[in-house]
């Protein structure tokens, strides 16, 4: 029976492949043509990010839908995306052979049938570690995933991932801001912030093809997906981020205060004035941190409210 109710909703719904390409000459034709034979009702979205290889005209001789981004940065792309297509579901991929189309249907059905908002292709809990043989980016995979579910109180298992799927709902609310690949970790924090429906299904992995050349840099671009956690834990959470800044200033404050009044207590004398002032500085800093945090969170859950709002128009 629920065979049927999935055929039924692949077959009757607008299903958009989303692939955003730089120079994946050596795989896209392939990625093409095996989405095309599982999900054939779907329309397959090549977006080029100024390739110089001919991604393009391969992928338009596959079958796919050509569309260009011409500035540079996977963010920019997906911005474009969520931005020009309307469809029911969004499966995005990227263009490299990395992932099985096995999962695509199971994923889009999750979508139509609304048991999530966005469907996540774990990765990490499969054969990620034993197929990337790039220590530092099995490395920076873990790193990332421990702060987010960290901060965000989450257990997400791939926060990095490049496959998912994507409800209506969550493509034309989600702000993309993020210019690079960086953009894998904005969308899951901003789906655990605004209480989507997430879902994970573990996917099988697969290396790269010889000859074809990954474009991520481990260093600039794990420098860039930190920068970003740092960036999105001020804006979603101010409260604890300023707390915890708060914090640090005001065990600076004590440690430079308490000799000085212990001394005093003792002595009846203060002969470490510089010492007394500069520790009222930094109380004040403290509580000047604090007092951010507190106006910041009720700014933050005021735009959560407009949010849904927003998110109530939208539905379809």
């Amino acid at each position: 029976m629920k065979k049927n109710v999935d055929n039924k909703d692949l077959n009757n719904a607008k299903i958009a492949v989303l692939i955003p390409c730089y120079n994946e000459a050596k795989t896209i034709e392939k990625v093409v043509k095996d989405y095309k034979k599982v999900l054939p009702n779907a329309d397959i979205y090549v977006y080029d990010n100024n390739s110089s290889d001919g991604t393009d005209k391969i992928a338009a001789k596959a079958g796919a839908i050509v569309k260009y981004e011409y500035k540079q940065g996977k963010g920019n792309v997906i911005r474009s995306m969520f931005k020009d297509i309307d469809a029911d579901c969004y499966l995005m991929i990227d263009g490299d052979d990395t992932y099985p189309k096995e999962n695509a249907q199971e994923m889009c059905n999750l979508i139509l049938q609304k048991k999530a908002d966005m469907v996540i292709g774990d990765r990490l809990s499969s054969t990620y570690f034993e197929e990337n043989k790039r220590p530092f980016h099995n490395f920076g995979n873990v790193l990332v995933r421990g702060l987010i579910n960290k901060l965000f109180k989450s257990n997400v298992r791939d926060i990095m991932t490049g496959y998912r799927a994507f409800s209506y709902e969550f493509v034309k609310t989600f702000p993309v801001l993020s210019k690079g690949f960086e953009i894998e970790t904005e969308m899951t924090i901003h789906a655990l912030d605004k209480n989507f429906l997430l879902k994970e299904i573990p996917v099988e992995y697969r290396d790269r093809p010889e000859g074809s050349v990954s474009k991520l840099n481990t260093f600039s671009d794990g420098f860039k997906v930190l920068k970003t956690i740092a960036r999105l834990f001020k804006e979603y959470k101010p409260s604890l981020f300023f707390g915890i800044i708060s914090l640090i200033f005001l065990i600076i404050s004590l440690v430079l205060g308490i000799p000085v009044f212990v001394e005093y207590f003792g002595t009846g004398l203060v002969p470490r004035f510089p010492t007394l002032i500069v520790s009222g500085f930094v109380l004040m800093i403290a509580m000047l941190e604090f007092m951010c945090g507190v106006i910041l969170e009720v700014v933050v859950k005021k735009h959560r409210q407009l949010f849904e709002l927003i998110l109530i128009n939208t539905r379809k």
